[in-house]
């Protein structure tokens, strides 16, 4: 469906105008529209892990699978039902849920007096009778955890601050607590949950069955690496009817890793020999990666006859499960699946071309006709760059914040240029250095190879002056600027973005553009 400018306007932002086109929405605020800049929307970057997960569950409705959610929550015995004498290895892997328990908080005649003494007044018997209720309630759970203070609060008509004071000061039993274990376990695969699940829907539904989920699973590693987290995703799948063999498996992979382009995998017979398949039945799918070689995606097999009688599940039934990280790794060309999920937490190489996209003005005229006598000032520079001092030049003529301006460029020195050697220079970004640099045989190949900035001592000098002159006619004032010896980039009015800053220093990469500019710029006010 097209986007609708109008809807947008009319029912969510009246105070912007939105003009669409095949490109980025540019909103810009109605009231102000020639005075600040645009906002941009543009499509933003998905996620590799999440992209592969919407790949997949395409790939699983094209071809007939019907999505569902099994549960992520999977009490102890369940796995005793799969696995058999088995499970207490495999619970060695899994997270088992803990809570802290609700204290039996007891109140003495000292404890009160503590109350009181905080809350600078004496509780009446009726409200120490309330508090006591209260804490009683909250043992017994009828009041949340997070309710207690809120609670607290109105038995002793005082704000949360105090009852938090209180909670701490007087009752150190909630400082003490300390978690205990349930018999309740996060899955650490997603065959918990489809058993669970077979086992009430099988004889409800017409045969073969063909389900899917995309989810989370959790394992209790020894430790994280380049191919193996704690949590993941898994996609997987089952098949149950009566003709249902292990040929489904291999079809059902072929299909899946064809849809992403693949072609260059096998299927080999599992060691390790989970007791919840048929014996020989399990099997693992490889698929080759750039670094890494063959990596192991997925693994098929048909589900044992005695796990499934544990649920009452009477038909054959193929699952197949499918690391959606590993697959994501090979697809986005990845070498650790921990800097692939989180990158956030890895330092991330910038091109040439992004750090020049951090290259930025510090000062830039506001108005339209401020950004014309920028302009003035680049082209009478530029011209004129080579007359020897003194001389004036006239720059630009006209109103501007309200008052009539005249702009001159000049150099008051004799025997000096109107502009220094380095105003011709441009700014460029070169194998992660940020560098100033002329039109010359030298800077040849940063010229050549470096991403520009689009940006020139000249050009920045020259949008710094009419920003000056910009903010001095606003008051009735002329004013001078002058930029001499460029040393750092605000000497020439540039600044750069704190995370292109930091990637350059914690590279050991150089921010030079030093050099001779001598430009000056002044504007008077015409009576």
């Amino acid at each position: 469906m097209r986007f609708n400018p109008e809807d947008w306007k009319q029912k969510s932002h009246e105070n912007f105008e939105g003009t669409w086109h095949e490109g980025p929405l540019v909103l810009t605020p109605a009231s102000h529209a020639e005075t600040y800049p645009c906002r941009v929307y543009k499509r933003a970057q998905a996620h590799p892990v999440f992209a592969t997960i919407n790949r997949l569950r395409e790939t699983y409705l094209s071809m007939g699978f019907d999505e569902a959610e099994v549960p992520v929550i999977i009490d102890e015995k369940d796995i005793y039902r799969q696995f058999g004498p088995e499970a207490m290895a495999v619970l060695d892997r899994v997270f088992y849920l803990g809570g802290l328990p609700r204290p039996n908080v007891g109140i003495a005649r000292d404890r009160l007096d503590k109350i009181n003494a905080i809350l600078g007044k004496t509780m009446n018997t009726p409200t120490e009778e309330k508090l006591r209720e209260t804490l009683h309630s909250y043992k017994k759970s009828e009041i949340d955890g997070d309710e207690l203070t809120f609670e607290l609060s109105k038995v002793l008509e005082t704000d949360d601050g105090i009852i938090v004071h209180i909670l701490d000061a007087v009752f150190p039993e909630f400082r003490e607590l300390a978690p205990e274990s349930s018999r309740s376990t996060l899955r650490s695969h997603m065959t918990s949950g489809w058993f669970m699940t077979l086992g009430s829907i099988w004889d409800k539904s017409p045969m073969p069955l063909h389900l899917f989920s995309v989810d989370r699973c959790f394992r209790r590693e020894q430790a994280e690496g380049p191919t193996r987290l704690m949590t993941y995703h898994s996609a997987s799948c089952i098949v149950a009817g009566e003709d249902v063999t292990i040929d489904e498996g291999k079809a059902v992979s072929e299909a899946l890793l064809s849809a992403f382009g693949y072609t260059d995998f096998r299927f080999q017979p599992d060691e390790k020999r989970s007791k919840y398949y048929m014996p020989d039945s399990q099997t693992e799918v490889y698929a080759r990666h750039p670094v890494h070689g063959w990596v192991e995606v997925a693994t098929f097999g048909m589900y044992s006859p005695s796990a499934l009688a544990e649920y009452g599940v009477g038909v054959p039934v193929m699952n197949l499960g499918l690391g959606v990280e590993r697959l994501a790794m090979i697809a986005y060309n990845s070498n650790d699946v921990r800097q692939l999920c989180y990158p956030q937490f890895f330092p991330r190489s910038l091109s040439n071309r992004e750090i020049a996209r951090a290259v930025h003005l510090r000062e830039e005229p506001v108005l339209l006709q401020g950004k014309i006598l920028a302009g003035a000032i680049v082209k009478v520079a530029a011209a004129n760059g080579m007359a020897m001092g003194p001389c004036i030049f006239d720059a630009w003529e006209g109103t501007l914040g309200g008052a009539d301006v005249k702009v001159v460029i000049e150099e008051t020195e004799s025997n000096a240029k109107l502009c220094g050697p380095a105003c011709a220079n441009e700014i460029f970004v070169h194998e992660g250095s940020v560098l100033g640099v002329p039109d010359a045989e030298k800077w040849k190949q940063v010229r050549t190879e470096g991403a520009p900035t689009g940006i020139s001592y000249l050009s920045a000098v020259s949008a710094l002056a009419a920003a000056r002159i910009e903010e001095a006619a606003r008051c009735g004032k002329g004013t001078t600027v002058q930029v001499k010896m460029a040393k750092l980039p605000s000497d020439i009015n540039l600044k750069i973005d704190e995370y292109a800053m930091r990637f350059i220093t914690d590279n050991k990469k150089k921010v030079d553009v030093r050099g001779p500019v001598f430009l000056s710029v002044r504007s008077t006010i015409k009576e």
